[in-house]
């Protein structure tokens, strides 16, 4: 297993996790199965938003005495209505639901704020006693640090904002990040992604990478195969259907994403998703995919790594990338994007000016330009 760090958590979390919704109303076998697998695998991240018993007490059965190998991300506003999960601010359902999840797995290490799309979600949150609620918590030690969960890169921005969040759990995929903001995602999953909706990256959720990264909040990726479309030849927008690698790479090549989450039900699911630790980086590149789609994304970087090798040894992916985030504001960089900066062997004062990387660039990347840029800005 790789591992990154969550955000300014100090957590060091698998590059890839597990999403354990497709656990629930599976028979416990398969979920020691399925989770004996990735403890196997050094997997330290588990995702249980489900609110119902039997699957939390399966999830901390198969666990067992090696409970604290793994983090938890634990959703507070995660209820269950007559069986069905369903989204509750009512602070006495949210303190039922949430105080069952301490009592299976005593201390939760990341306290989710479940589900903030909209700004209703973000009013019921932020202005009444829910985050009071999830502030005790913390205080309490309860849970270790404050995080949430969005789809939408306009509220999660605005959530950042407000400096309570440690982490943040959201959708990451190509195909998304490719919708215009307006676009509802969970539509997506019942009718496909209409090639025709989409325009090249989103700058608003390019946006919210960096600037997660600027304010070091962490991300764990979902979705990052859209529901499985993005790796069906019948429903991909893209000419060919991506690869379970491919989906992962792309995610984790977004600014501040520490770790994927994929939603694996069974042994095998889990085994095909760790694969990704051993494909080479051509099984893992995904820009030919993307430009399948439309050519949209000419002159910006989707840190690919297609315009490598370097003959000066340079990471041209990771040094545009902390040049997008200091660039979110020029005046106040962050010490943690200069760090990360000055921590590269080599940076864009090294660059030869020899022009190969631009040839190789699928996107029209100016690359030499930014590489002057970025020795400009962090001289």
């Amino acid at each position: 297993m790789q591992y990154r760090e969550l955000g300014a958590t100090g957590k060091q979390v698998g590059v890839i996790g597990l999403g354990c919704e497709h656990l629930d109303r599976k028979p416990y076998e398969q979920v020691e199965e399925t989770i004996g697998t990735a403890l196997e695998h050094g997997v330290n991240l588990l995702d249980v938003f489900m609110p119902g018993t039997e699957v939390r007490e399966f999830i901390a059965k198969a666990l067992g005495d090696r409970r604290k190998e793994v983090m938890i991300q634990g959703h507070i506003g995660s209820t269950d209505v007559n069986q069905q999960y369903d989204i509750s601010r009512d602070l006495p359902a949210v303190k039922k639901y949430f105080e069952e999840l301490l009592r299976v797995f005593g201390t939760i290490e990341f306290g989710m704020l479940f589900f903030i799309d909209s700004e209703e979600d973000y009013q019921k949150v932020f202005e009444t006693e829910f985050i009071t609620y999830a502030e005790k918590l913390k205080k309490q030690g309860d849970i270790q640090h404050i995080g949430f969960s969005s789809h939408n890169p306009e509220t999660a921005a605005k959530v950042i904002q407000t400096g309570v969040p440690d982490m943040l759990m959201f959708s990451v995929n190509p195909a998304f990040d490719m919708l215009p903001s307006g676009e509802y995602i969970f539509d997506h999953f019942e009718k496909g992604f209409g090639a025709d909706l989409f325009r090249g990256l989103d700058p608003k959720r390019a946006e919210l990478y960096k600037l997660c990264q600027q304010k070091q909040v962490g991300i764990t990726a979902m979705k990052a195969f859209g529901g499985g479309k993005l790796v069906s030849a019948e429903h991909s927008p893209f000419a060919k259907p991506l690869t379970t690698a491919q989906c992962i790479h792309y995610a984790l090549s977004r600014p501040a994403v520490a770790s994927v989450l994929p939603g694996c039900k069974t042994k095998d699911e889990m085994l095909d998703a760790l694969r990704y630790l051993d494909v080479s980086e051509e099984e893992r590149a995904f820009s030919d995919a993307l430009n399948t789609a439309r050519t949209d994304f000419h002159g910006n970087c989707v840190y690919c790594g297609h315009c490598q090798p370097c003959p000066a040894n340079i990471d041209i992916a990771a040094v545009n990338k902390y040049l997008d985030i200091a660039l979110l504001d020029k005046e106040n960089i962050p010490p943690s994007v200069r760090s990360h900066y000055h921590s590269l062997s080599n940076g864009g004062t090294d660059c030869v000016m020899c022009g190969s990387c631009e040839k190789r660039c699928p996107f029209g990347v100016a690359i030499m330009d930014k590489m002057r840029e970025a020795a400009e800005l962090f001289r």
